[in-house]
């Protein structure tokens, strides 16, 4: 499951993403327009920069902006950096495995056939989503949103 820390680390990715080659933006910012706690997102944005995904400038006109372009950066990187490995189970992680030790082969345990299987999908998923991808899936949900007739009853 997704910890709030990564939910909020993606959220504030994406509004970064967003303006994007426009210059810094400031925590206060970021924690209202995301409706995240100011404080706790303090300690995300410092973890994300010290992985080398942002980058801040202090003072006037200071703030945070991501490191690389948006369609550089995929979701999957973003919450691996926060909350680890994708994997459901240790035995079928690609970044942190460790031996299941109640089976010689583990490839014979129905568990672990199917947490494979899930973990492929979500890394999948989330290895092919990149912070601009998400953008543009928002824009069409809400281009969608506006062009739906309003029916009264």
């Amino acid at each position: 499951m997704l910890s709030k820390k990564a939910e909020y680390a993606l959220r504030a990715s994406l509004l970064l993403a967003s303006t994007y080659g426009q210059g810094p933006v400031l925590i206060s910012d970021l924690a209202e327009q995301g409706k995240i706690p100011k404080k706790f997102l303090e300690m995300i944005l410092l973890e994300l920069k010290n992985q080398g995904f942002l980058r801040s400038k202090k003072g006037k006109g200071g703030g945070y902006s991501l490191r690389r372009a948006p369609e550089a950066i995929t979701l999957g990187e973003v919450i691996r950096v926060i909350d680890g490995p994708l994997a459901p189970i240790p035995c079928v992680s690609q970044t942190a495995y460790q031996k299941c030790e109640d089976f010689e082969d583990e490839s014979l345990c129905g568990v672990w056939i199917v947490m494979k299987r899930v973990r492929d999908a979500i890394a999948e998923i989330l290895d092919s989503t990149s912070l601009a991808d998400v953008l543009q899936l928002m824009e069409a949900a809400m281009q969608r949103e506006q062009e739906m007739p309003t029916y009264y009853i």
